[in-house]
């Protein structure tokens, strides 16, 4: 079902003149192909071997009947119009909005209208648009779009409509029908260009369009396969603006999730094998050299008890009767006790649940069963699959082996705005070849951006911390304008692109 989008600027129902009370409305002689004389009181309008007059105080001649609405100048009642057979396809109401770059037509259709048009798709178009709409719509040749020619000419079984837009866009257009009440909907696009910029070899740079089924804007840095270096970049607990993590870097891209008071990054972060944050339980990716793949992280946990003792546990949203909690927040049910942890020391035991502060971890267990008192060790391991130098942890998954894996439901967010919300996107894709690929757009829905991401041929992509956070830089500069209205916003990770040596 087509989804309306708040992206009209103005509907108006438009005759070419406003008829006051008792007027009807008209048209101008010229749009119905007519020419006009004046002469001695009378008005003749002629096509072809048509000929019809009116005369001043008397009337129209036969063969139309005296008494029909007179003309004005040069504009023709539509009562007179079909009267005198100049049109006989159905008659359609038309409202029109336009913006910048899109004009949008509605045509309210007749009921049980036996003329159906065909939808046209998505097409483009050489900047001129021709048409022939299989009704008789009047109102068109009072439509008035900034930078934009339109003429309507009418003939007996249909309206031609010819639109000329700026120079210098990216042209589509589409027509759809809508039913309950009927409706014919043409949609034109004069968009700002596609662009490519060649940075360096193995690298370029592109703004795109998608589609869905609004026009999106899409911000690519490309990277040939064998040709780049990708580093995880920034300090957890720490917010910084992404030029200022890899001042060196050629691109960068924001990270992975995290909690906007303290800066504690949500889920895995590894940084050359080693652990900065451990996983919350969503899909990460992955990389080591040239090789970059994105999954549900395996991992097992344990604390090991100062007898020597290991006992395994469930960590973050992966639950079990012993838990241990590494991001600060609410932890814990009621009827579990909390060991409060820094380092490796229990520090105090509260009943749950309880506020974790920053910098300490905890772990939850049924209050009837202690595991360690106050004062006492407690250290934390895990163990990780797959194994890979650096991961970074976000969601949700995109695309696997050039499937469309995307799912709402798949991974855990509490909040859903990171897999249901129109926001700005952030991706990492690959191709099968090894070509990486950082990619931030305008705002649509992350189901429509692992659809377009598919549909031009990419191998595997995760969705990246989007909305504000959402940020592209390519050789120091942010090329995303969306996410430049609210100005750069520092982030805690970050993702690094160098090129090979």
């Amino acid at each position: 079902m087509w989804r309306w989008m708040v992206l009209v600027v103005s509907w108006t129902l438009a005759y070419a003149q406003t008829p006051s009370a008792g007027n009807p409305p008209m048209l101008p002689a010229s749009r119905l192909g007519l020419s006009v004389t004046q002469e001695n009181g009378a008005i003749t309008f002629r096509k072809a071997e048509l000929s019809f007059t009116y005369v001043e105080g008397i009337g129209w001649t036969p063969p139309l009947e005296p008494g029909l609405p007179p003309p004005q100048g040069t504009l023709l009642p539509l009562e007179v119009i079909r009267a005198v057979g100049l049109v006989s396809a159905p008659e359609a109401r038309v409202r029109f909005s336009a913006d910048a770059s899109r004009l949008r037509l509605v045509l309210d259709l007749p009921e049980n209208d036996a003329v159906q048009p065909a939808p046209s798709g998505l097409a483009p178009y050489p900047g001129r648009l021709e048409l022939s709409l299989p009704y008789f719509v009047p109102g068109l040749e009072g439509l008035r779009v900034a930078g934009v020619e339109v003429e309507a000419r009418y003939e007996p079984q249909s309206t031609l409509l010819t639109l000329q837009a700026p120079p210098g866009r990216f042209y589509r257009y589409r027509t759809f029908l809508l039913s309950n009440p009927s409706r014919y909907v043409l949609d034109v696009y004069y968009l700002e260009p596609e662009r490519e910029e060649a940075l360096q070899p193995g690298f370029r740079y592109r703004e795109l369009w998608a589609w869905t089924p609004e026009p999106v804007r899409m911000y690519w840095l490309e990277a040939s396969p064998g040709r780049w270096r990708m580093e995880p970049v920034g300090r957890p607990g720490e917010r910084r603006l992404l030029p200022e993590m890899a001042p060196g870097a050629l691109a960068i891209l924001n990270g992975g999730y995290f909690d906007g008071p303290t800066g504690t990054p949500i889920g895995l972060w590894v940084r050359s094998g080693v652990p900065l944050s451990f996983p919350f339980g969503r899909s990460a990716l992955f990389w080591q050299d040239d090789t970059v793949f994105a999954g549900r992280p395996r991992f097992t946990a344990s604390v090991q008890l100062m007898d020597g003792r290991s006992l395994r546990v469930g960590l973050n949203l992966a639950r079990a009767r012993y838990t241990v909690h590494t991001l600060p927040g609410l932890v814990g049910r009621a009827g579990e006790n909390v060991h409060l942890v820094r380092g490796e020391q229990i520090i105090a035991t509260y009943p749950a649940p309880y506020q974790l502060p920053e910098g300490l971890w905890a772990l939850t267990f049924p209050a009837e069963e202690p595991v360690a008192r106050t004062g006492e060790t407690l250290r934390l391991v895990v163990s990780l699959e797959p194994p890979a130098n650096h991961a970074l942890e976000a969601g949700p998954l995109l695309l696997q082996a050039g499937v469309n894996v995307f799912d709402p439901n798949a991974e855990p967010f509490r909040d859903r705005a990171p897999v249901e919300a129109v926001a700005a996107q952030s991706a990492v894709a690959w191709s099968q070849e090894g070509a990486l690929f950082f990619i931030v757009t305008e705002p649509m829905r992350p189901e429509a951006l692992a659809r377009v991401l598919q549909e031009q041929g990419l191998w595997g992509a995760i969705r990246m911390d989007g909305g504000g956070s959402a940020q592209l830089w390519v050789q120091g500069r942010l090329r995303n304008p969306g996410n430049g209205l609210l100005g750069a916003r520092p982030v805690v990770s970050g993702l690094a692109l160098y090129p090979r040596p």
